[in-house]
C-alpha cells in the first residue's frame, strides 16, 4: 500500500475507474492491506464507484498440483502473507476456495459493497486443476493481457520507468486487462509515480477508455450469474 495514496489522487484526477484485487498482505503502515488501517481507504475507494475482488487472504501462491485424497483436489501452496508466510504447504480444494473467500468477504466489510465473483491468483501461477477448482466455489480467475503486464514489479535497474511506459503505449490494444500494484517492496524507483498518469493520459489520447472489470466482455455473464459477497 506504499503508493496507494498517489494511486487514488491520479485514478481521481484521471476520472478513471479499476477493479482492485486485495490479499491481506503486510503493510509498511498499519496491519495490513485489508486491516482496520486501511479500512477508509478502502471505502472511499468504493464511494468513487471502483470494484473489488479477492487476491486470496494470505496471498496463496500455487506450487504444484497433487493426487485428490478423499475424493477431493489438493494443491501444493505457499502462502506470503500470515502466520503461514513462506511455509510449503497442502491445501485441499475447500481450504483454497474459503481462502478466497476470506478476503471477499474482509473486503466487503470494510467497503460496504458487494465484492464480485472474481478473484486472481498470486503471482498469476495457476494450473487447470486448480481453476476448475476455484469455478466450482463460484470464483472465476482474472489474469491479465499480455500488453497488459505494466512491468511495476520488474526491477527498475534493468526495466527503466521511461522504457515501460513506451511499451505499453505502444502495445496495449482495446479489451486488454492492464496489471499494476499498489507498492511493490523491491523494485527501487517506484512504477507509478513515474508512469501511471501519463500513461492513463497516452492510452486516452488513443481514444481509449478504462472499464472495471463489471463491464469486460470475459467477466459480464460470469458476474451475472454468480453470487457476490456481501450486501447487495
Amino acid at each position: 500500500m506504499g503508493i496507494a495514496p498517489l494511486v487514488a489522487r491520479v485514478l481521481q484526477r484521471q476520472q478513471v475507474q479499476v477493479t482492485f484485487f486485495a490479499a491481506h498482505e503486510r503493510t509498511r503502515e498499519g496491519d495490513g492491506c485489508l486491516g482496520d488501517y486501511w479500512a477508509p481507504w478502502w471505502r472511499e475507494r468504493a464511494r468513487e464507484g471502483h470494484a473489488f475482488g479477492s487476491h486470496t487472504w494470505q496471498h496463496a501462491v500455487w506450487r504444484g498440483d497433487l493426487p485428490a485424497a478423499g475424493g477431493e483436489a489438493r494443491f501444493r501452496i505457499q502462502p506470503t502473507a500470515g502466520p503461514d508466510a513462506g511455509q510449503r504447504l497442502v491445501w485441499t480444494a475447500s481450504q483454497y476456495c474459503a481462502d478466497i473467500r476470506h478476503a471477499a468477504v474482509r473486503l466487503a466489510e470494510v467497503t460496504g459493497v458487494p465484492t464480485l465473483p472474481l478473484y486472481r491468483a498470486p503471482g498469476g501461477k495457476t494450473s487447470a486443476a486448480l481453476l476448475a477448482t476455484a469455478e466450482r466455489c463460484g470464483w472465476k480467475q482474472v489474469g491479465w493481457s499480455p500488453a497488459g503486464f505494466l512491468g511495476d514489479e520488474l526491477p527498475s535497474e534493468r526495466y527503466p520507468n521511461q522504457a515501460l511506459l513506451q511499451q505499453a503505449l505502444k502495445t496495449i490494444r482495446p479489451g486488454d486487462v492492464l496489471l499494476a500494484h499498489l507498492g511493490i517492496w523491491s523494485r527501487h524507483d517506484p512504477w507509478a509515480p513515474a508512469v501511471l498518469e501519463p500513461l492513463i493520459e497516452g492510452l486516452k489520447a488513443r481514444g481509449l477508455t478504462f472499464h472495471t472489470l463489471r463491464e469486460h466482455p470475459a467477466c459480464k455473464d460470469w458476474i451475472a450469474q454468480h453470487r457476490t459477497i456481501g450486501r447487495t
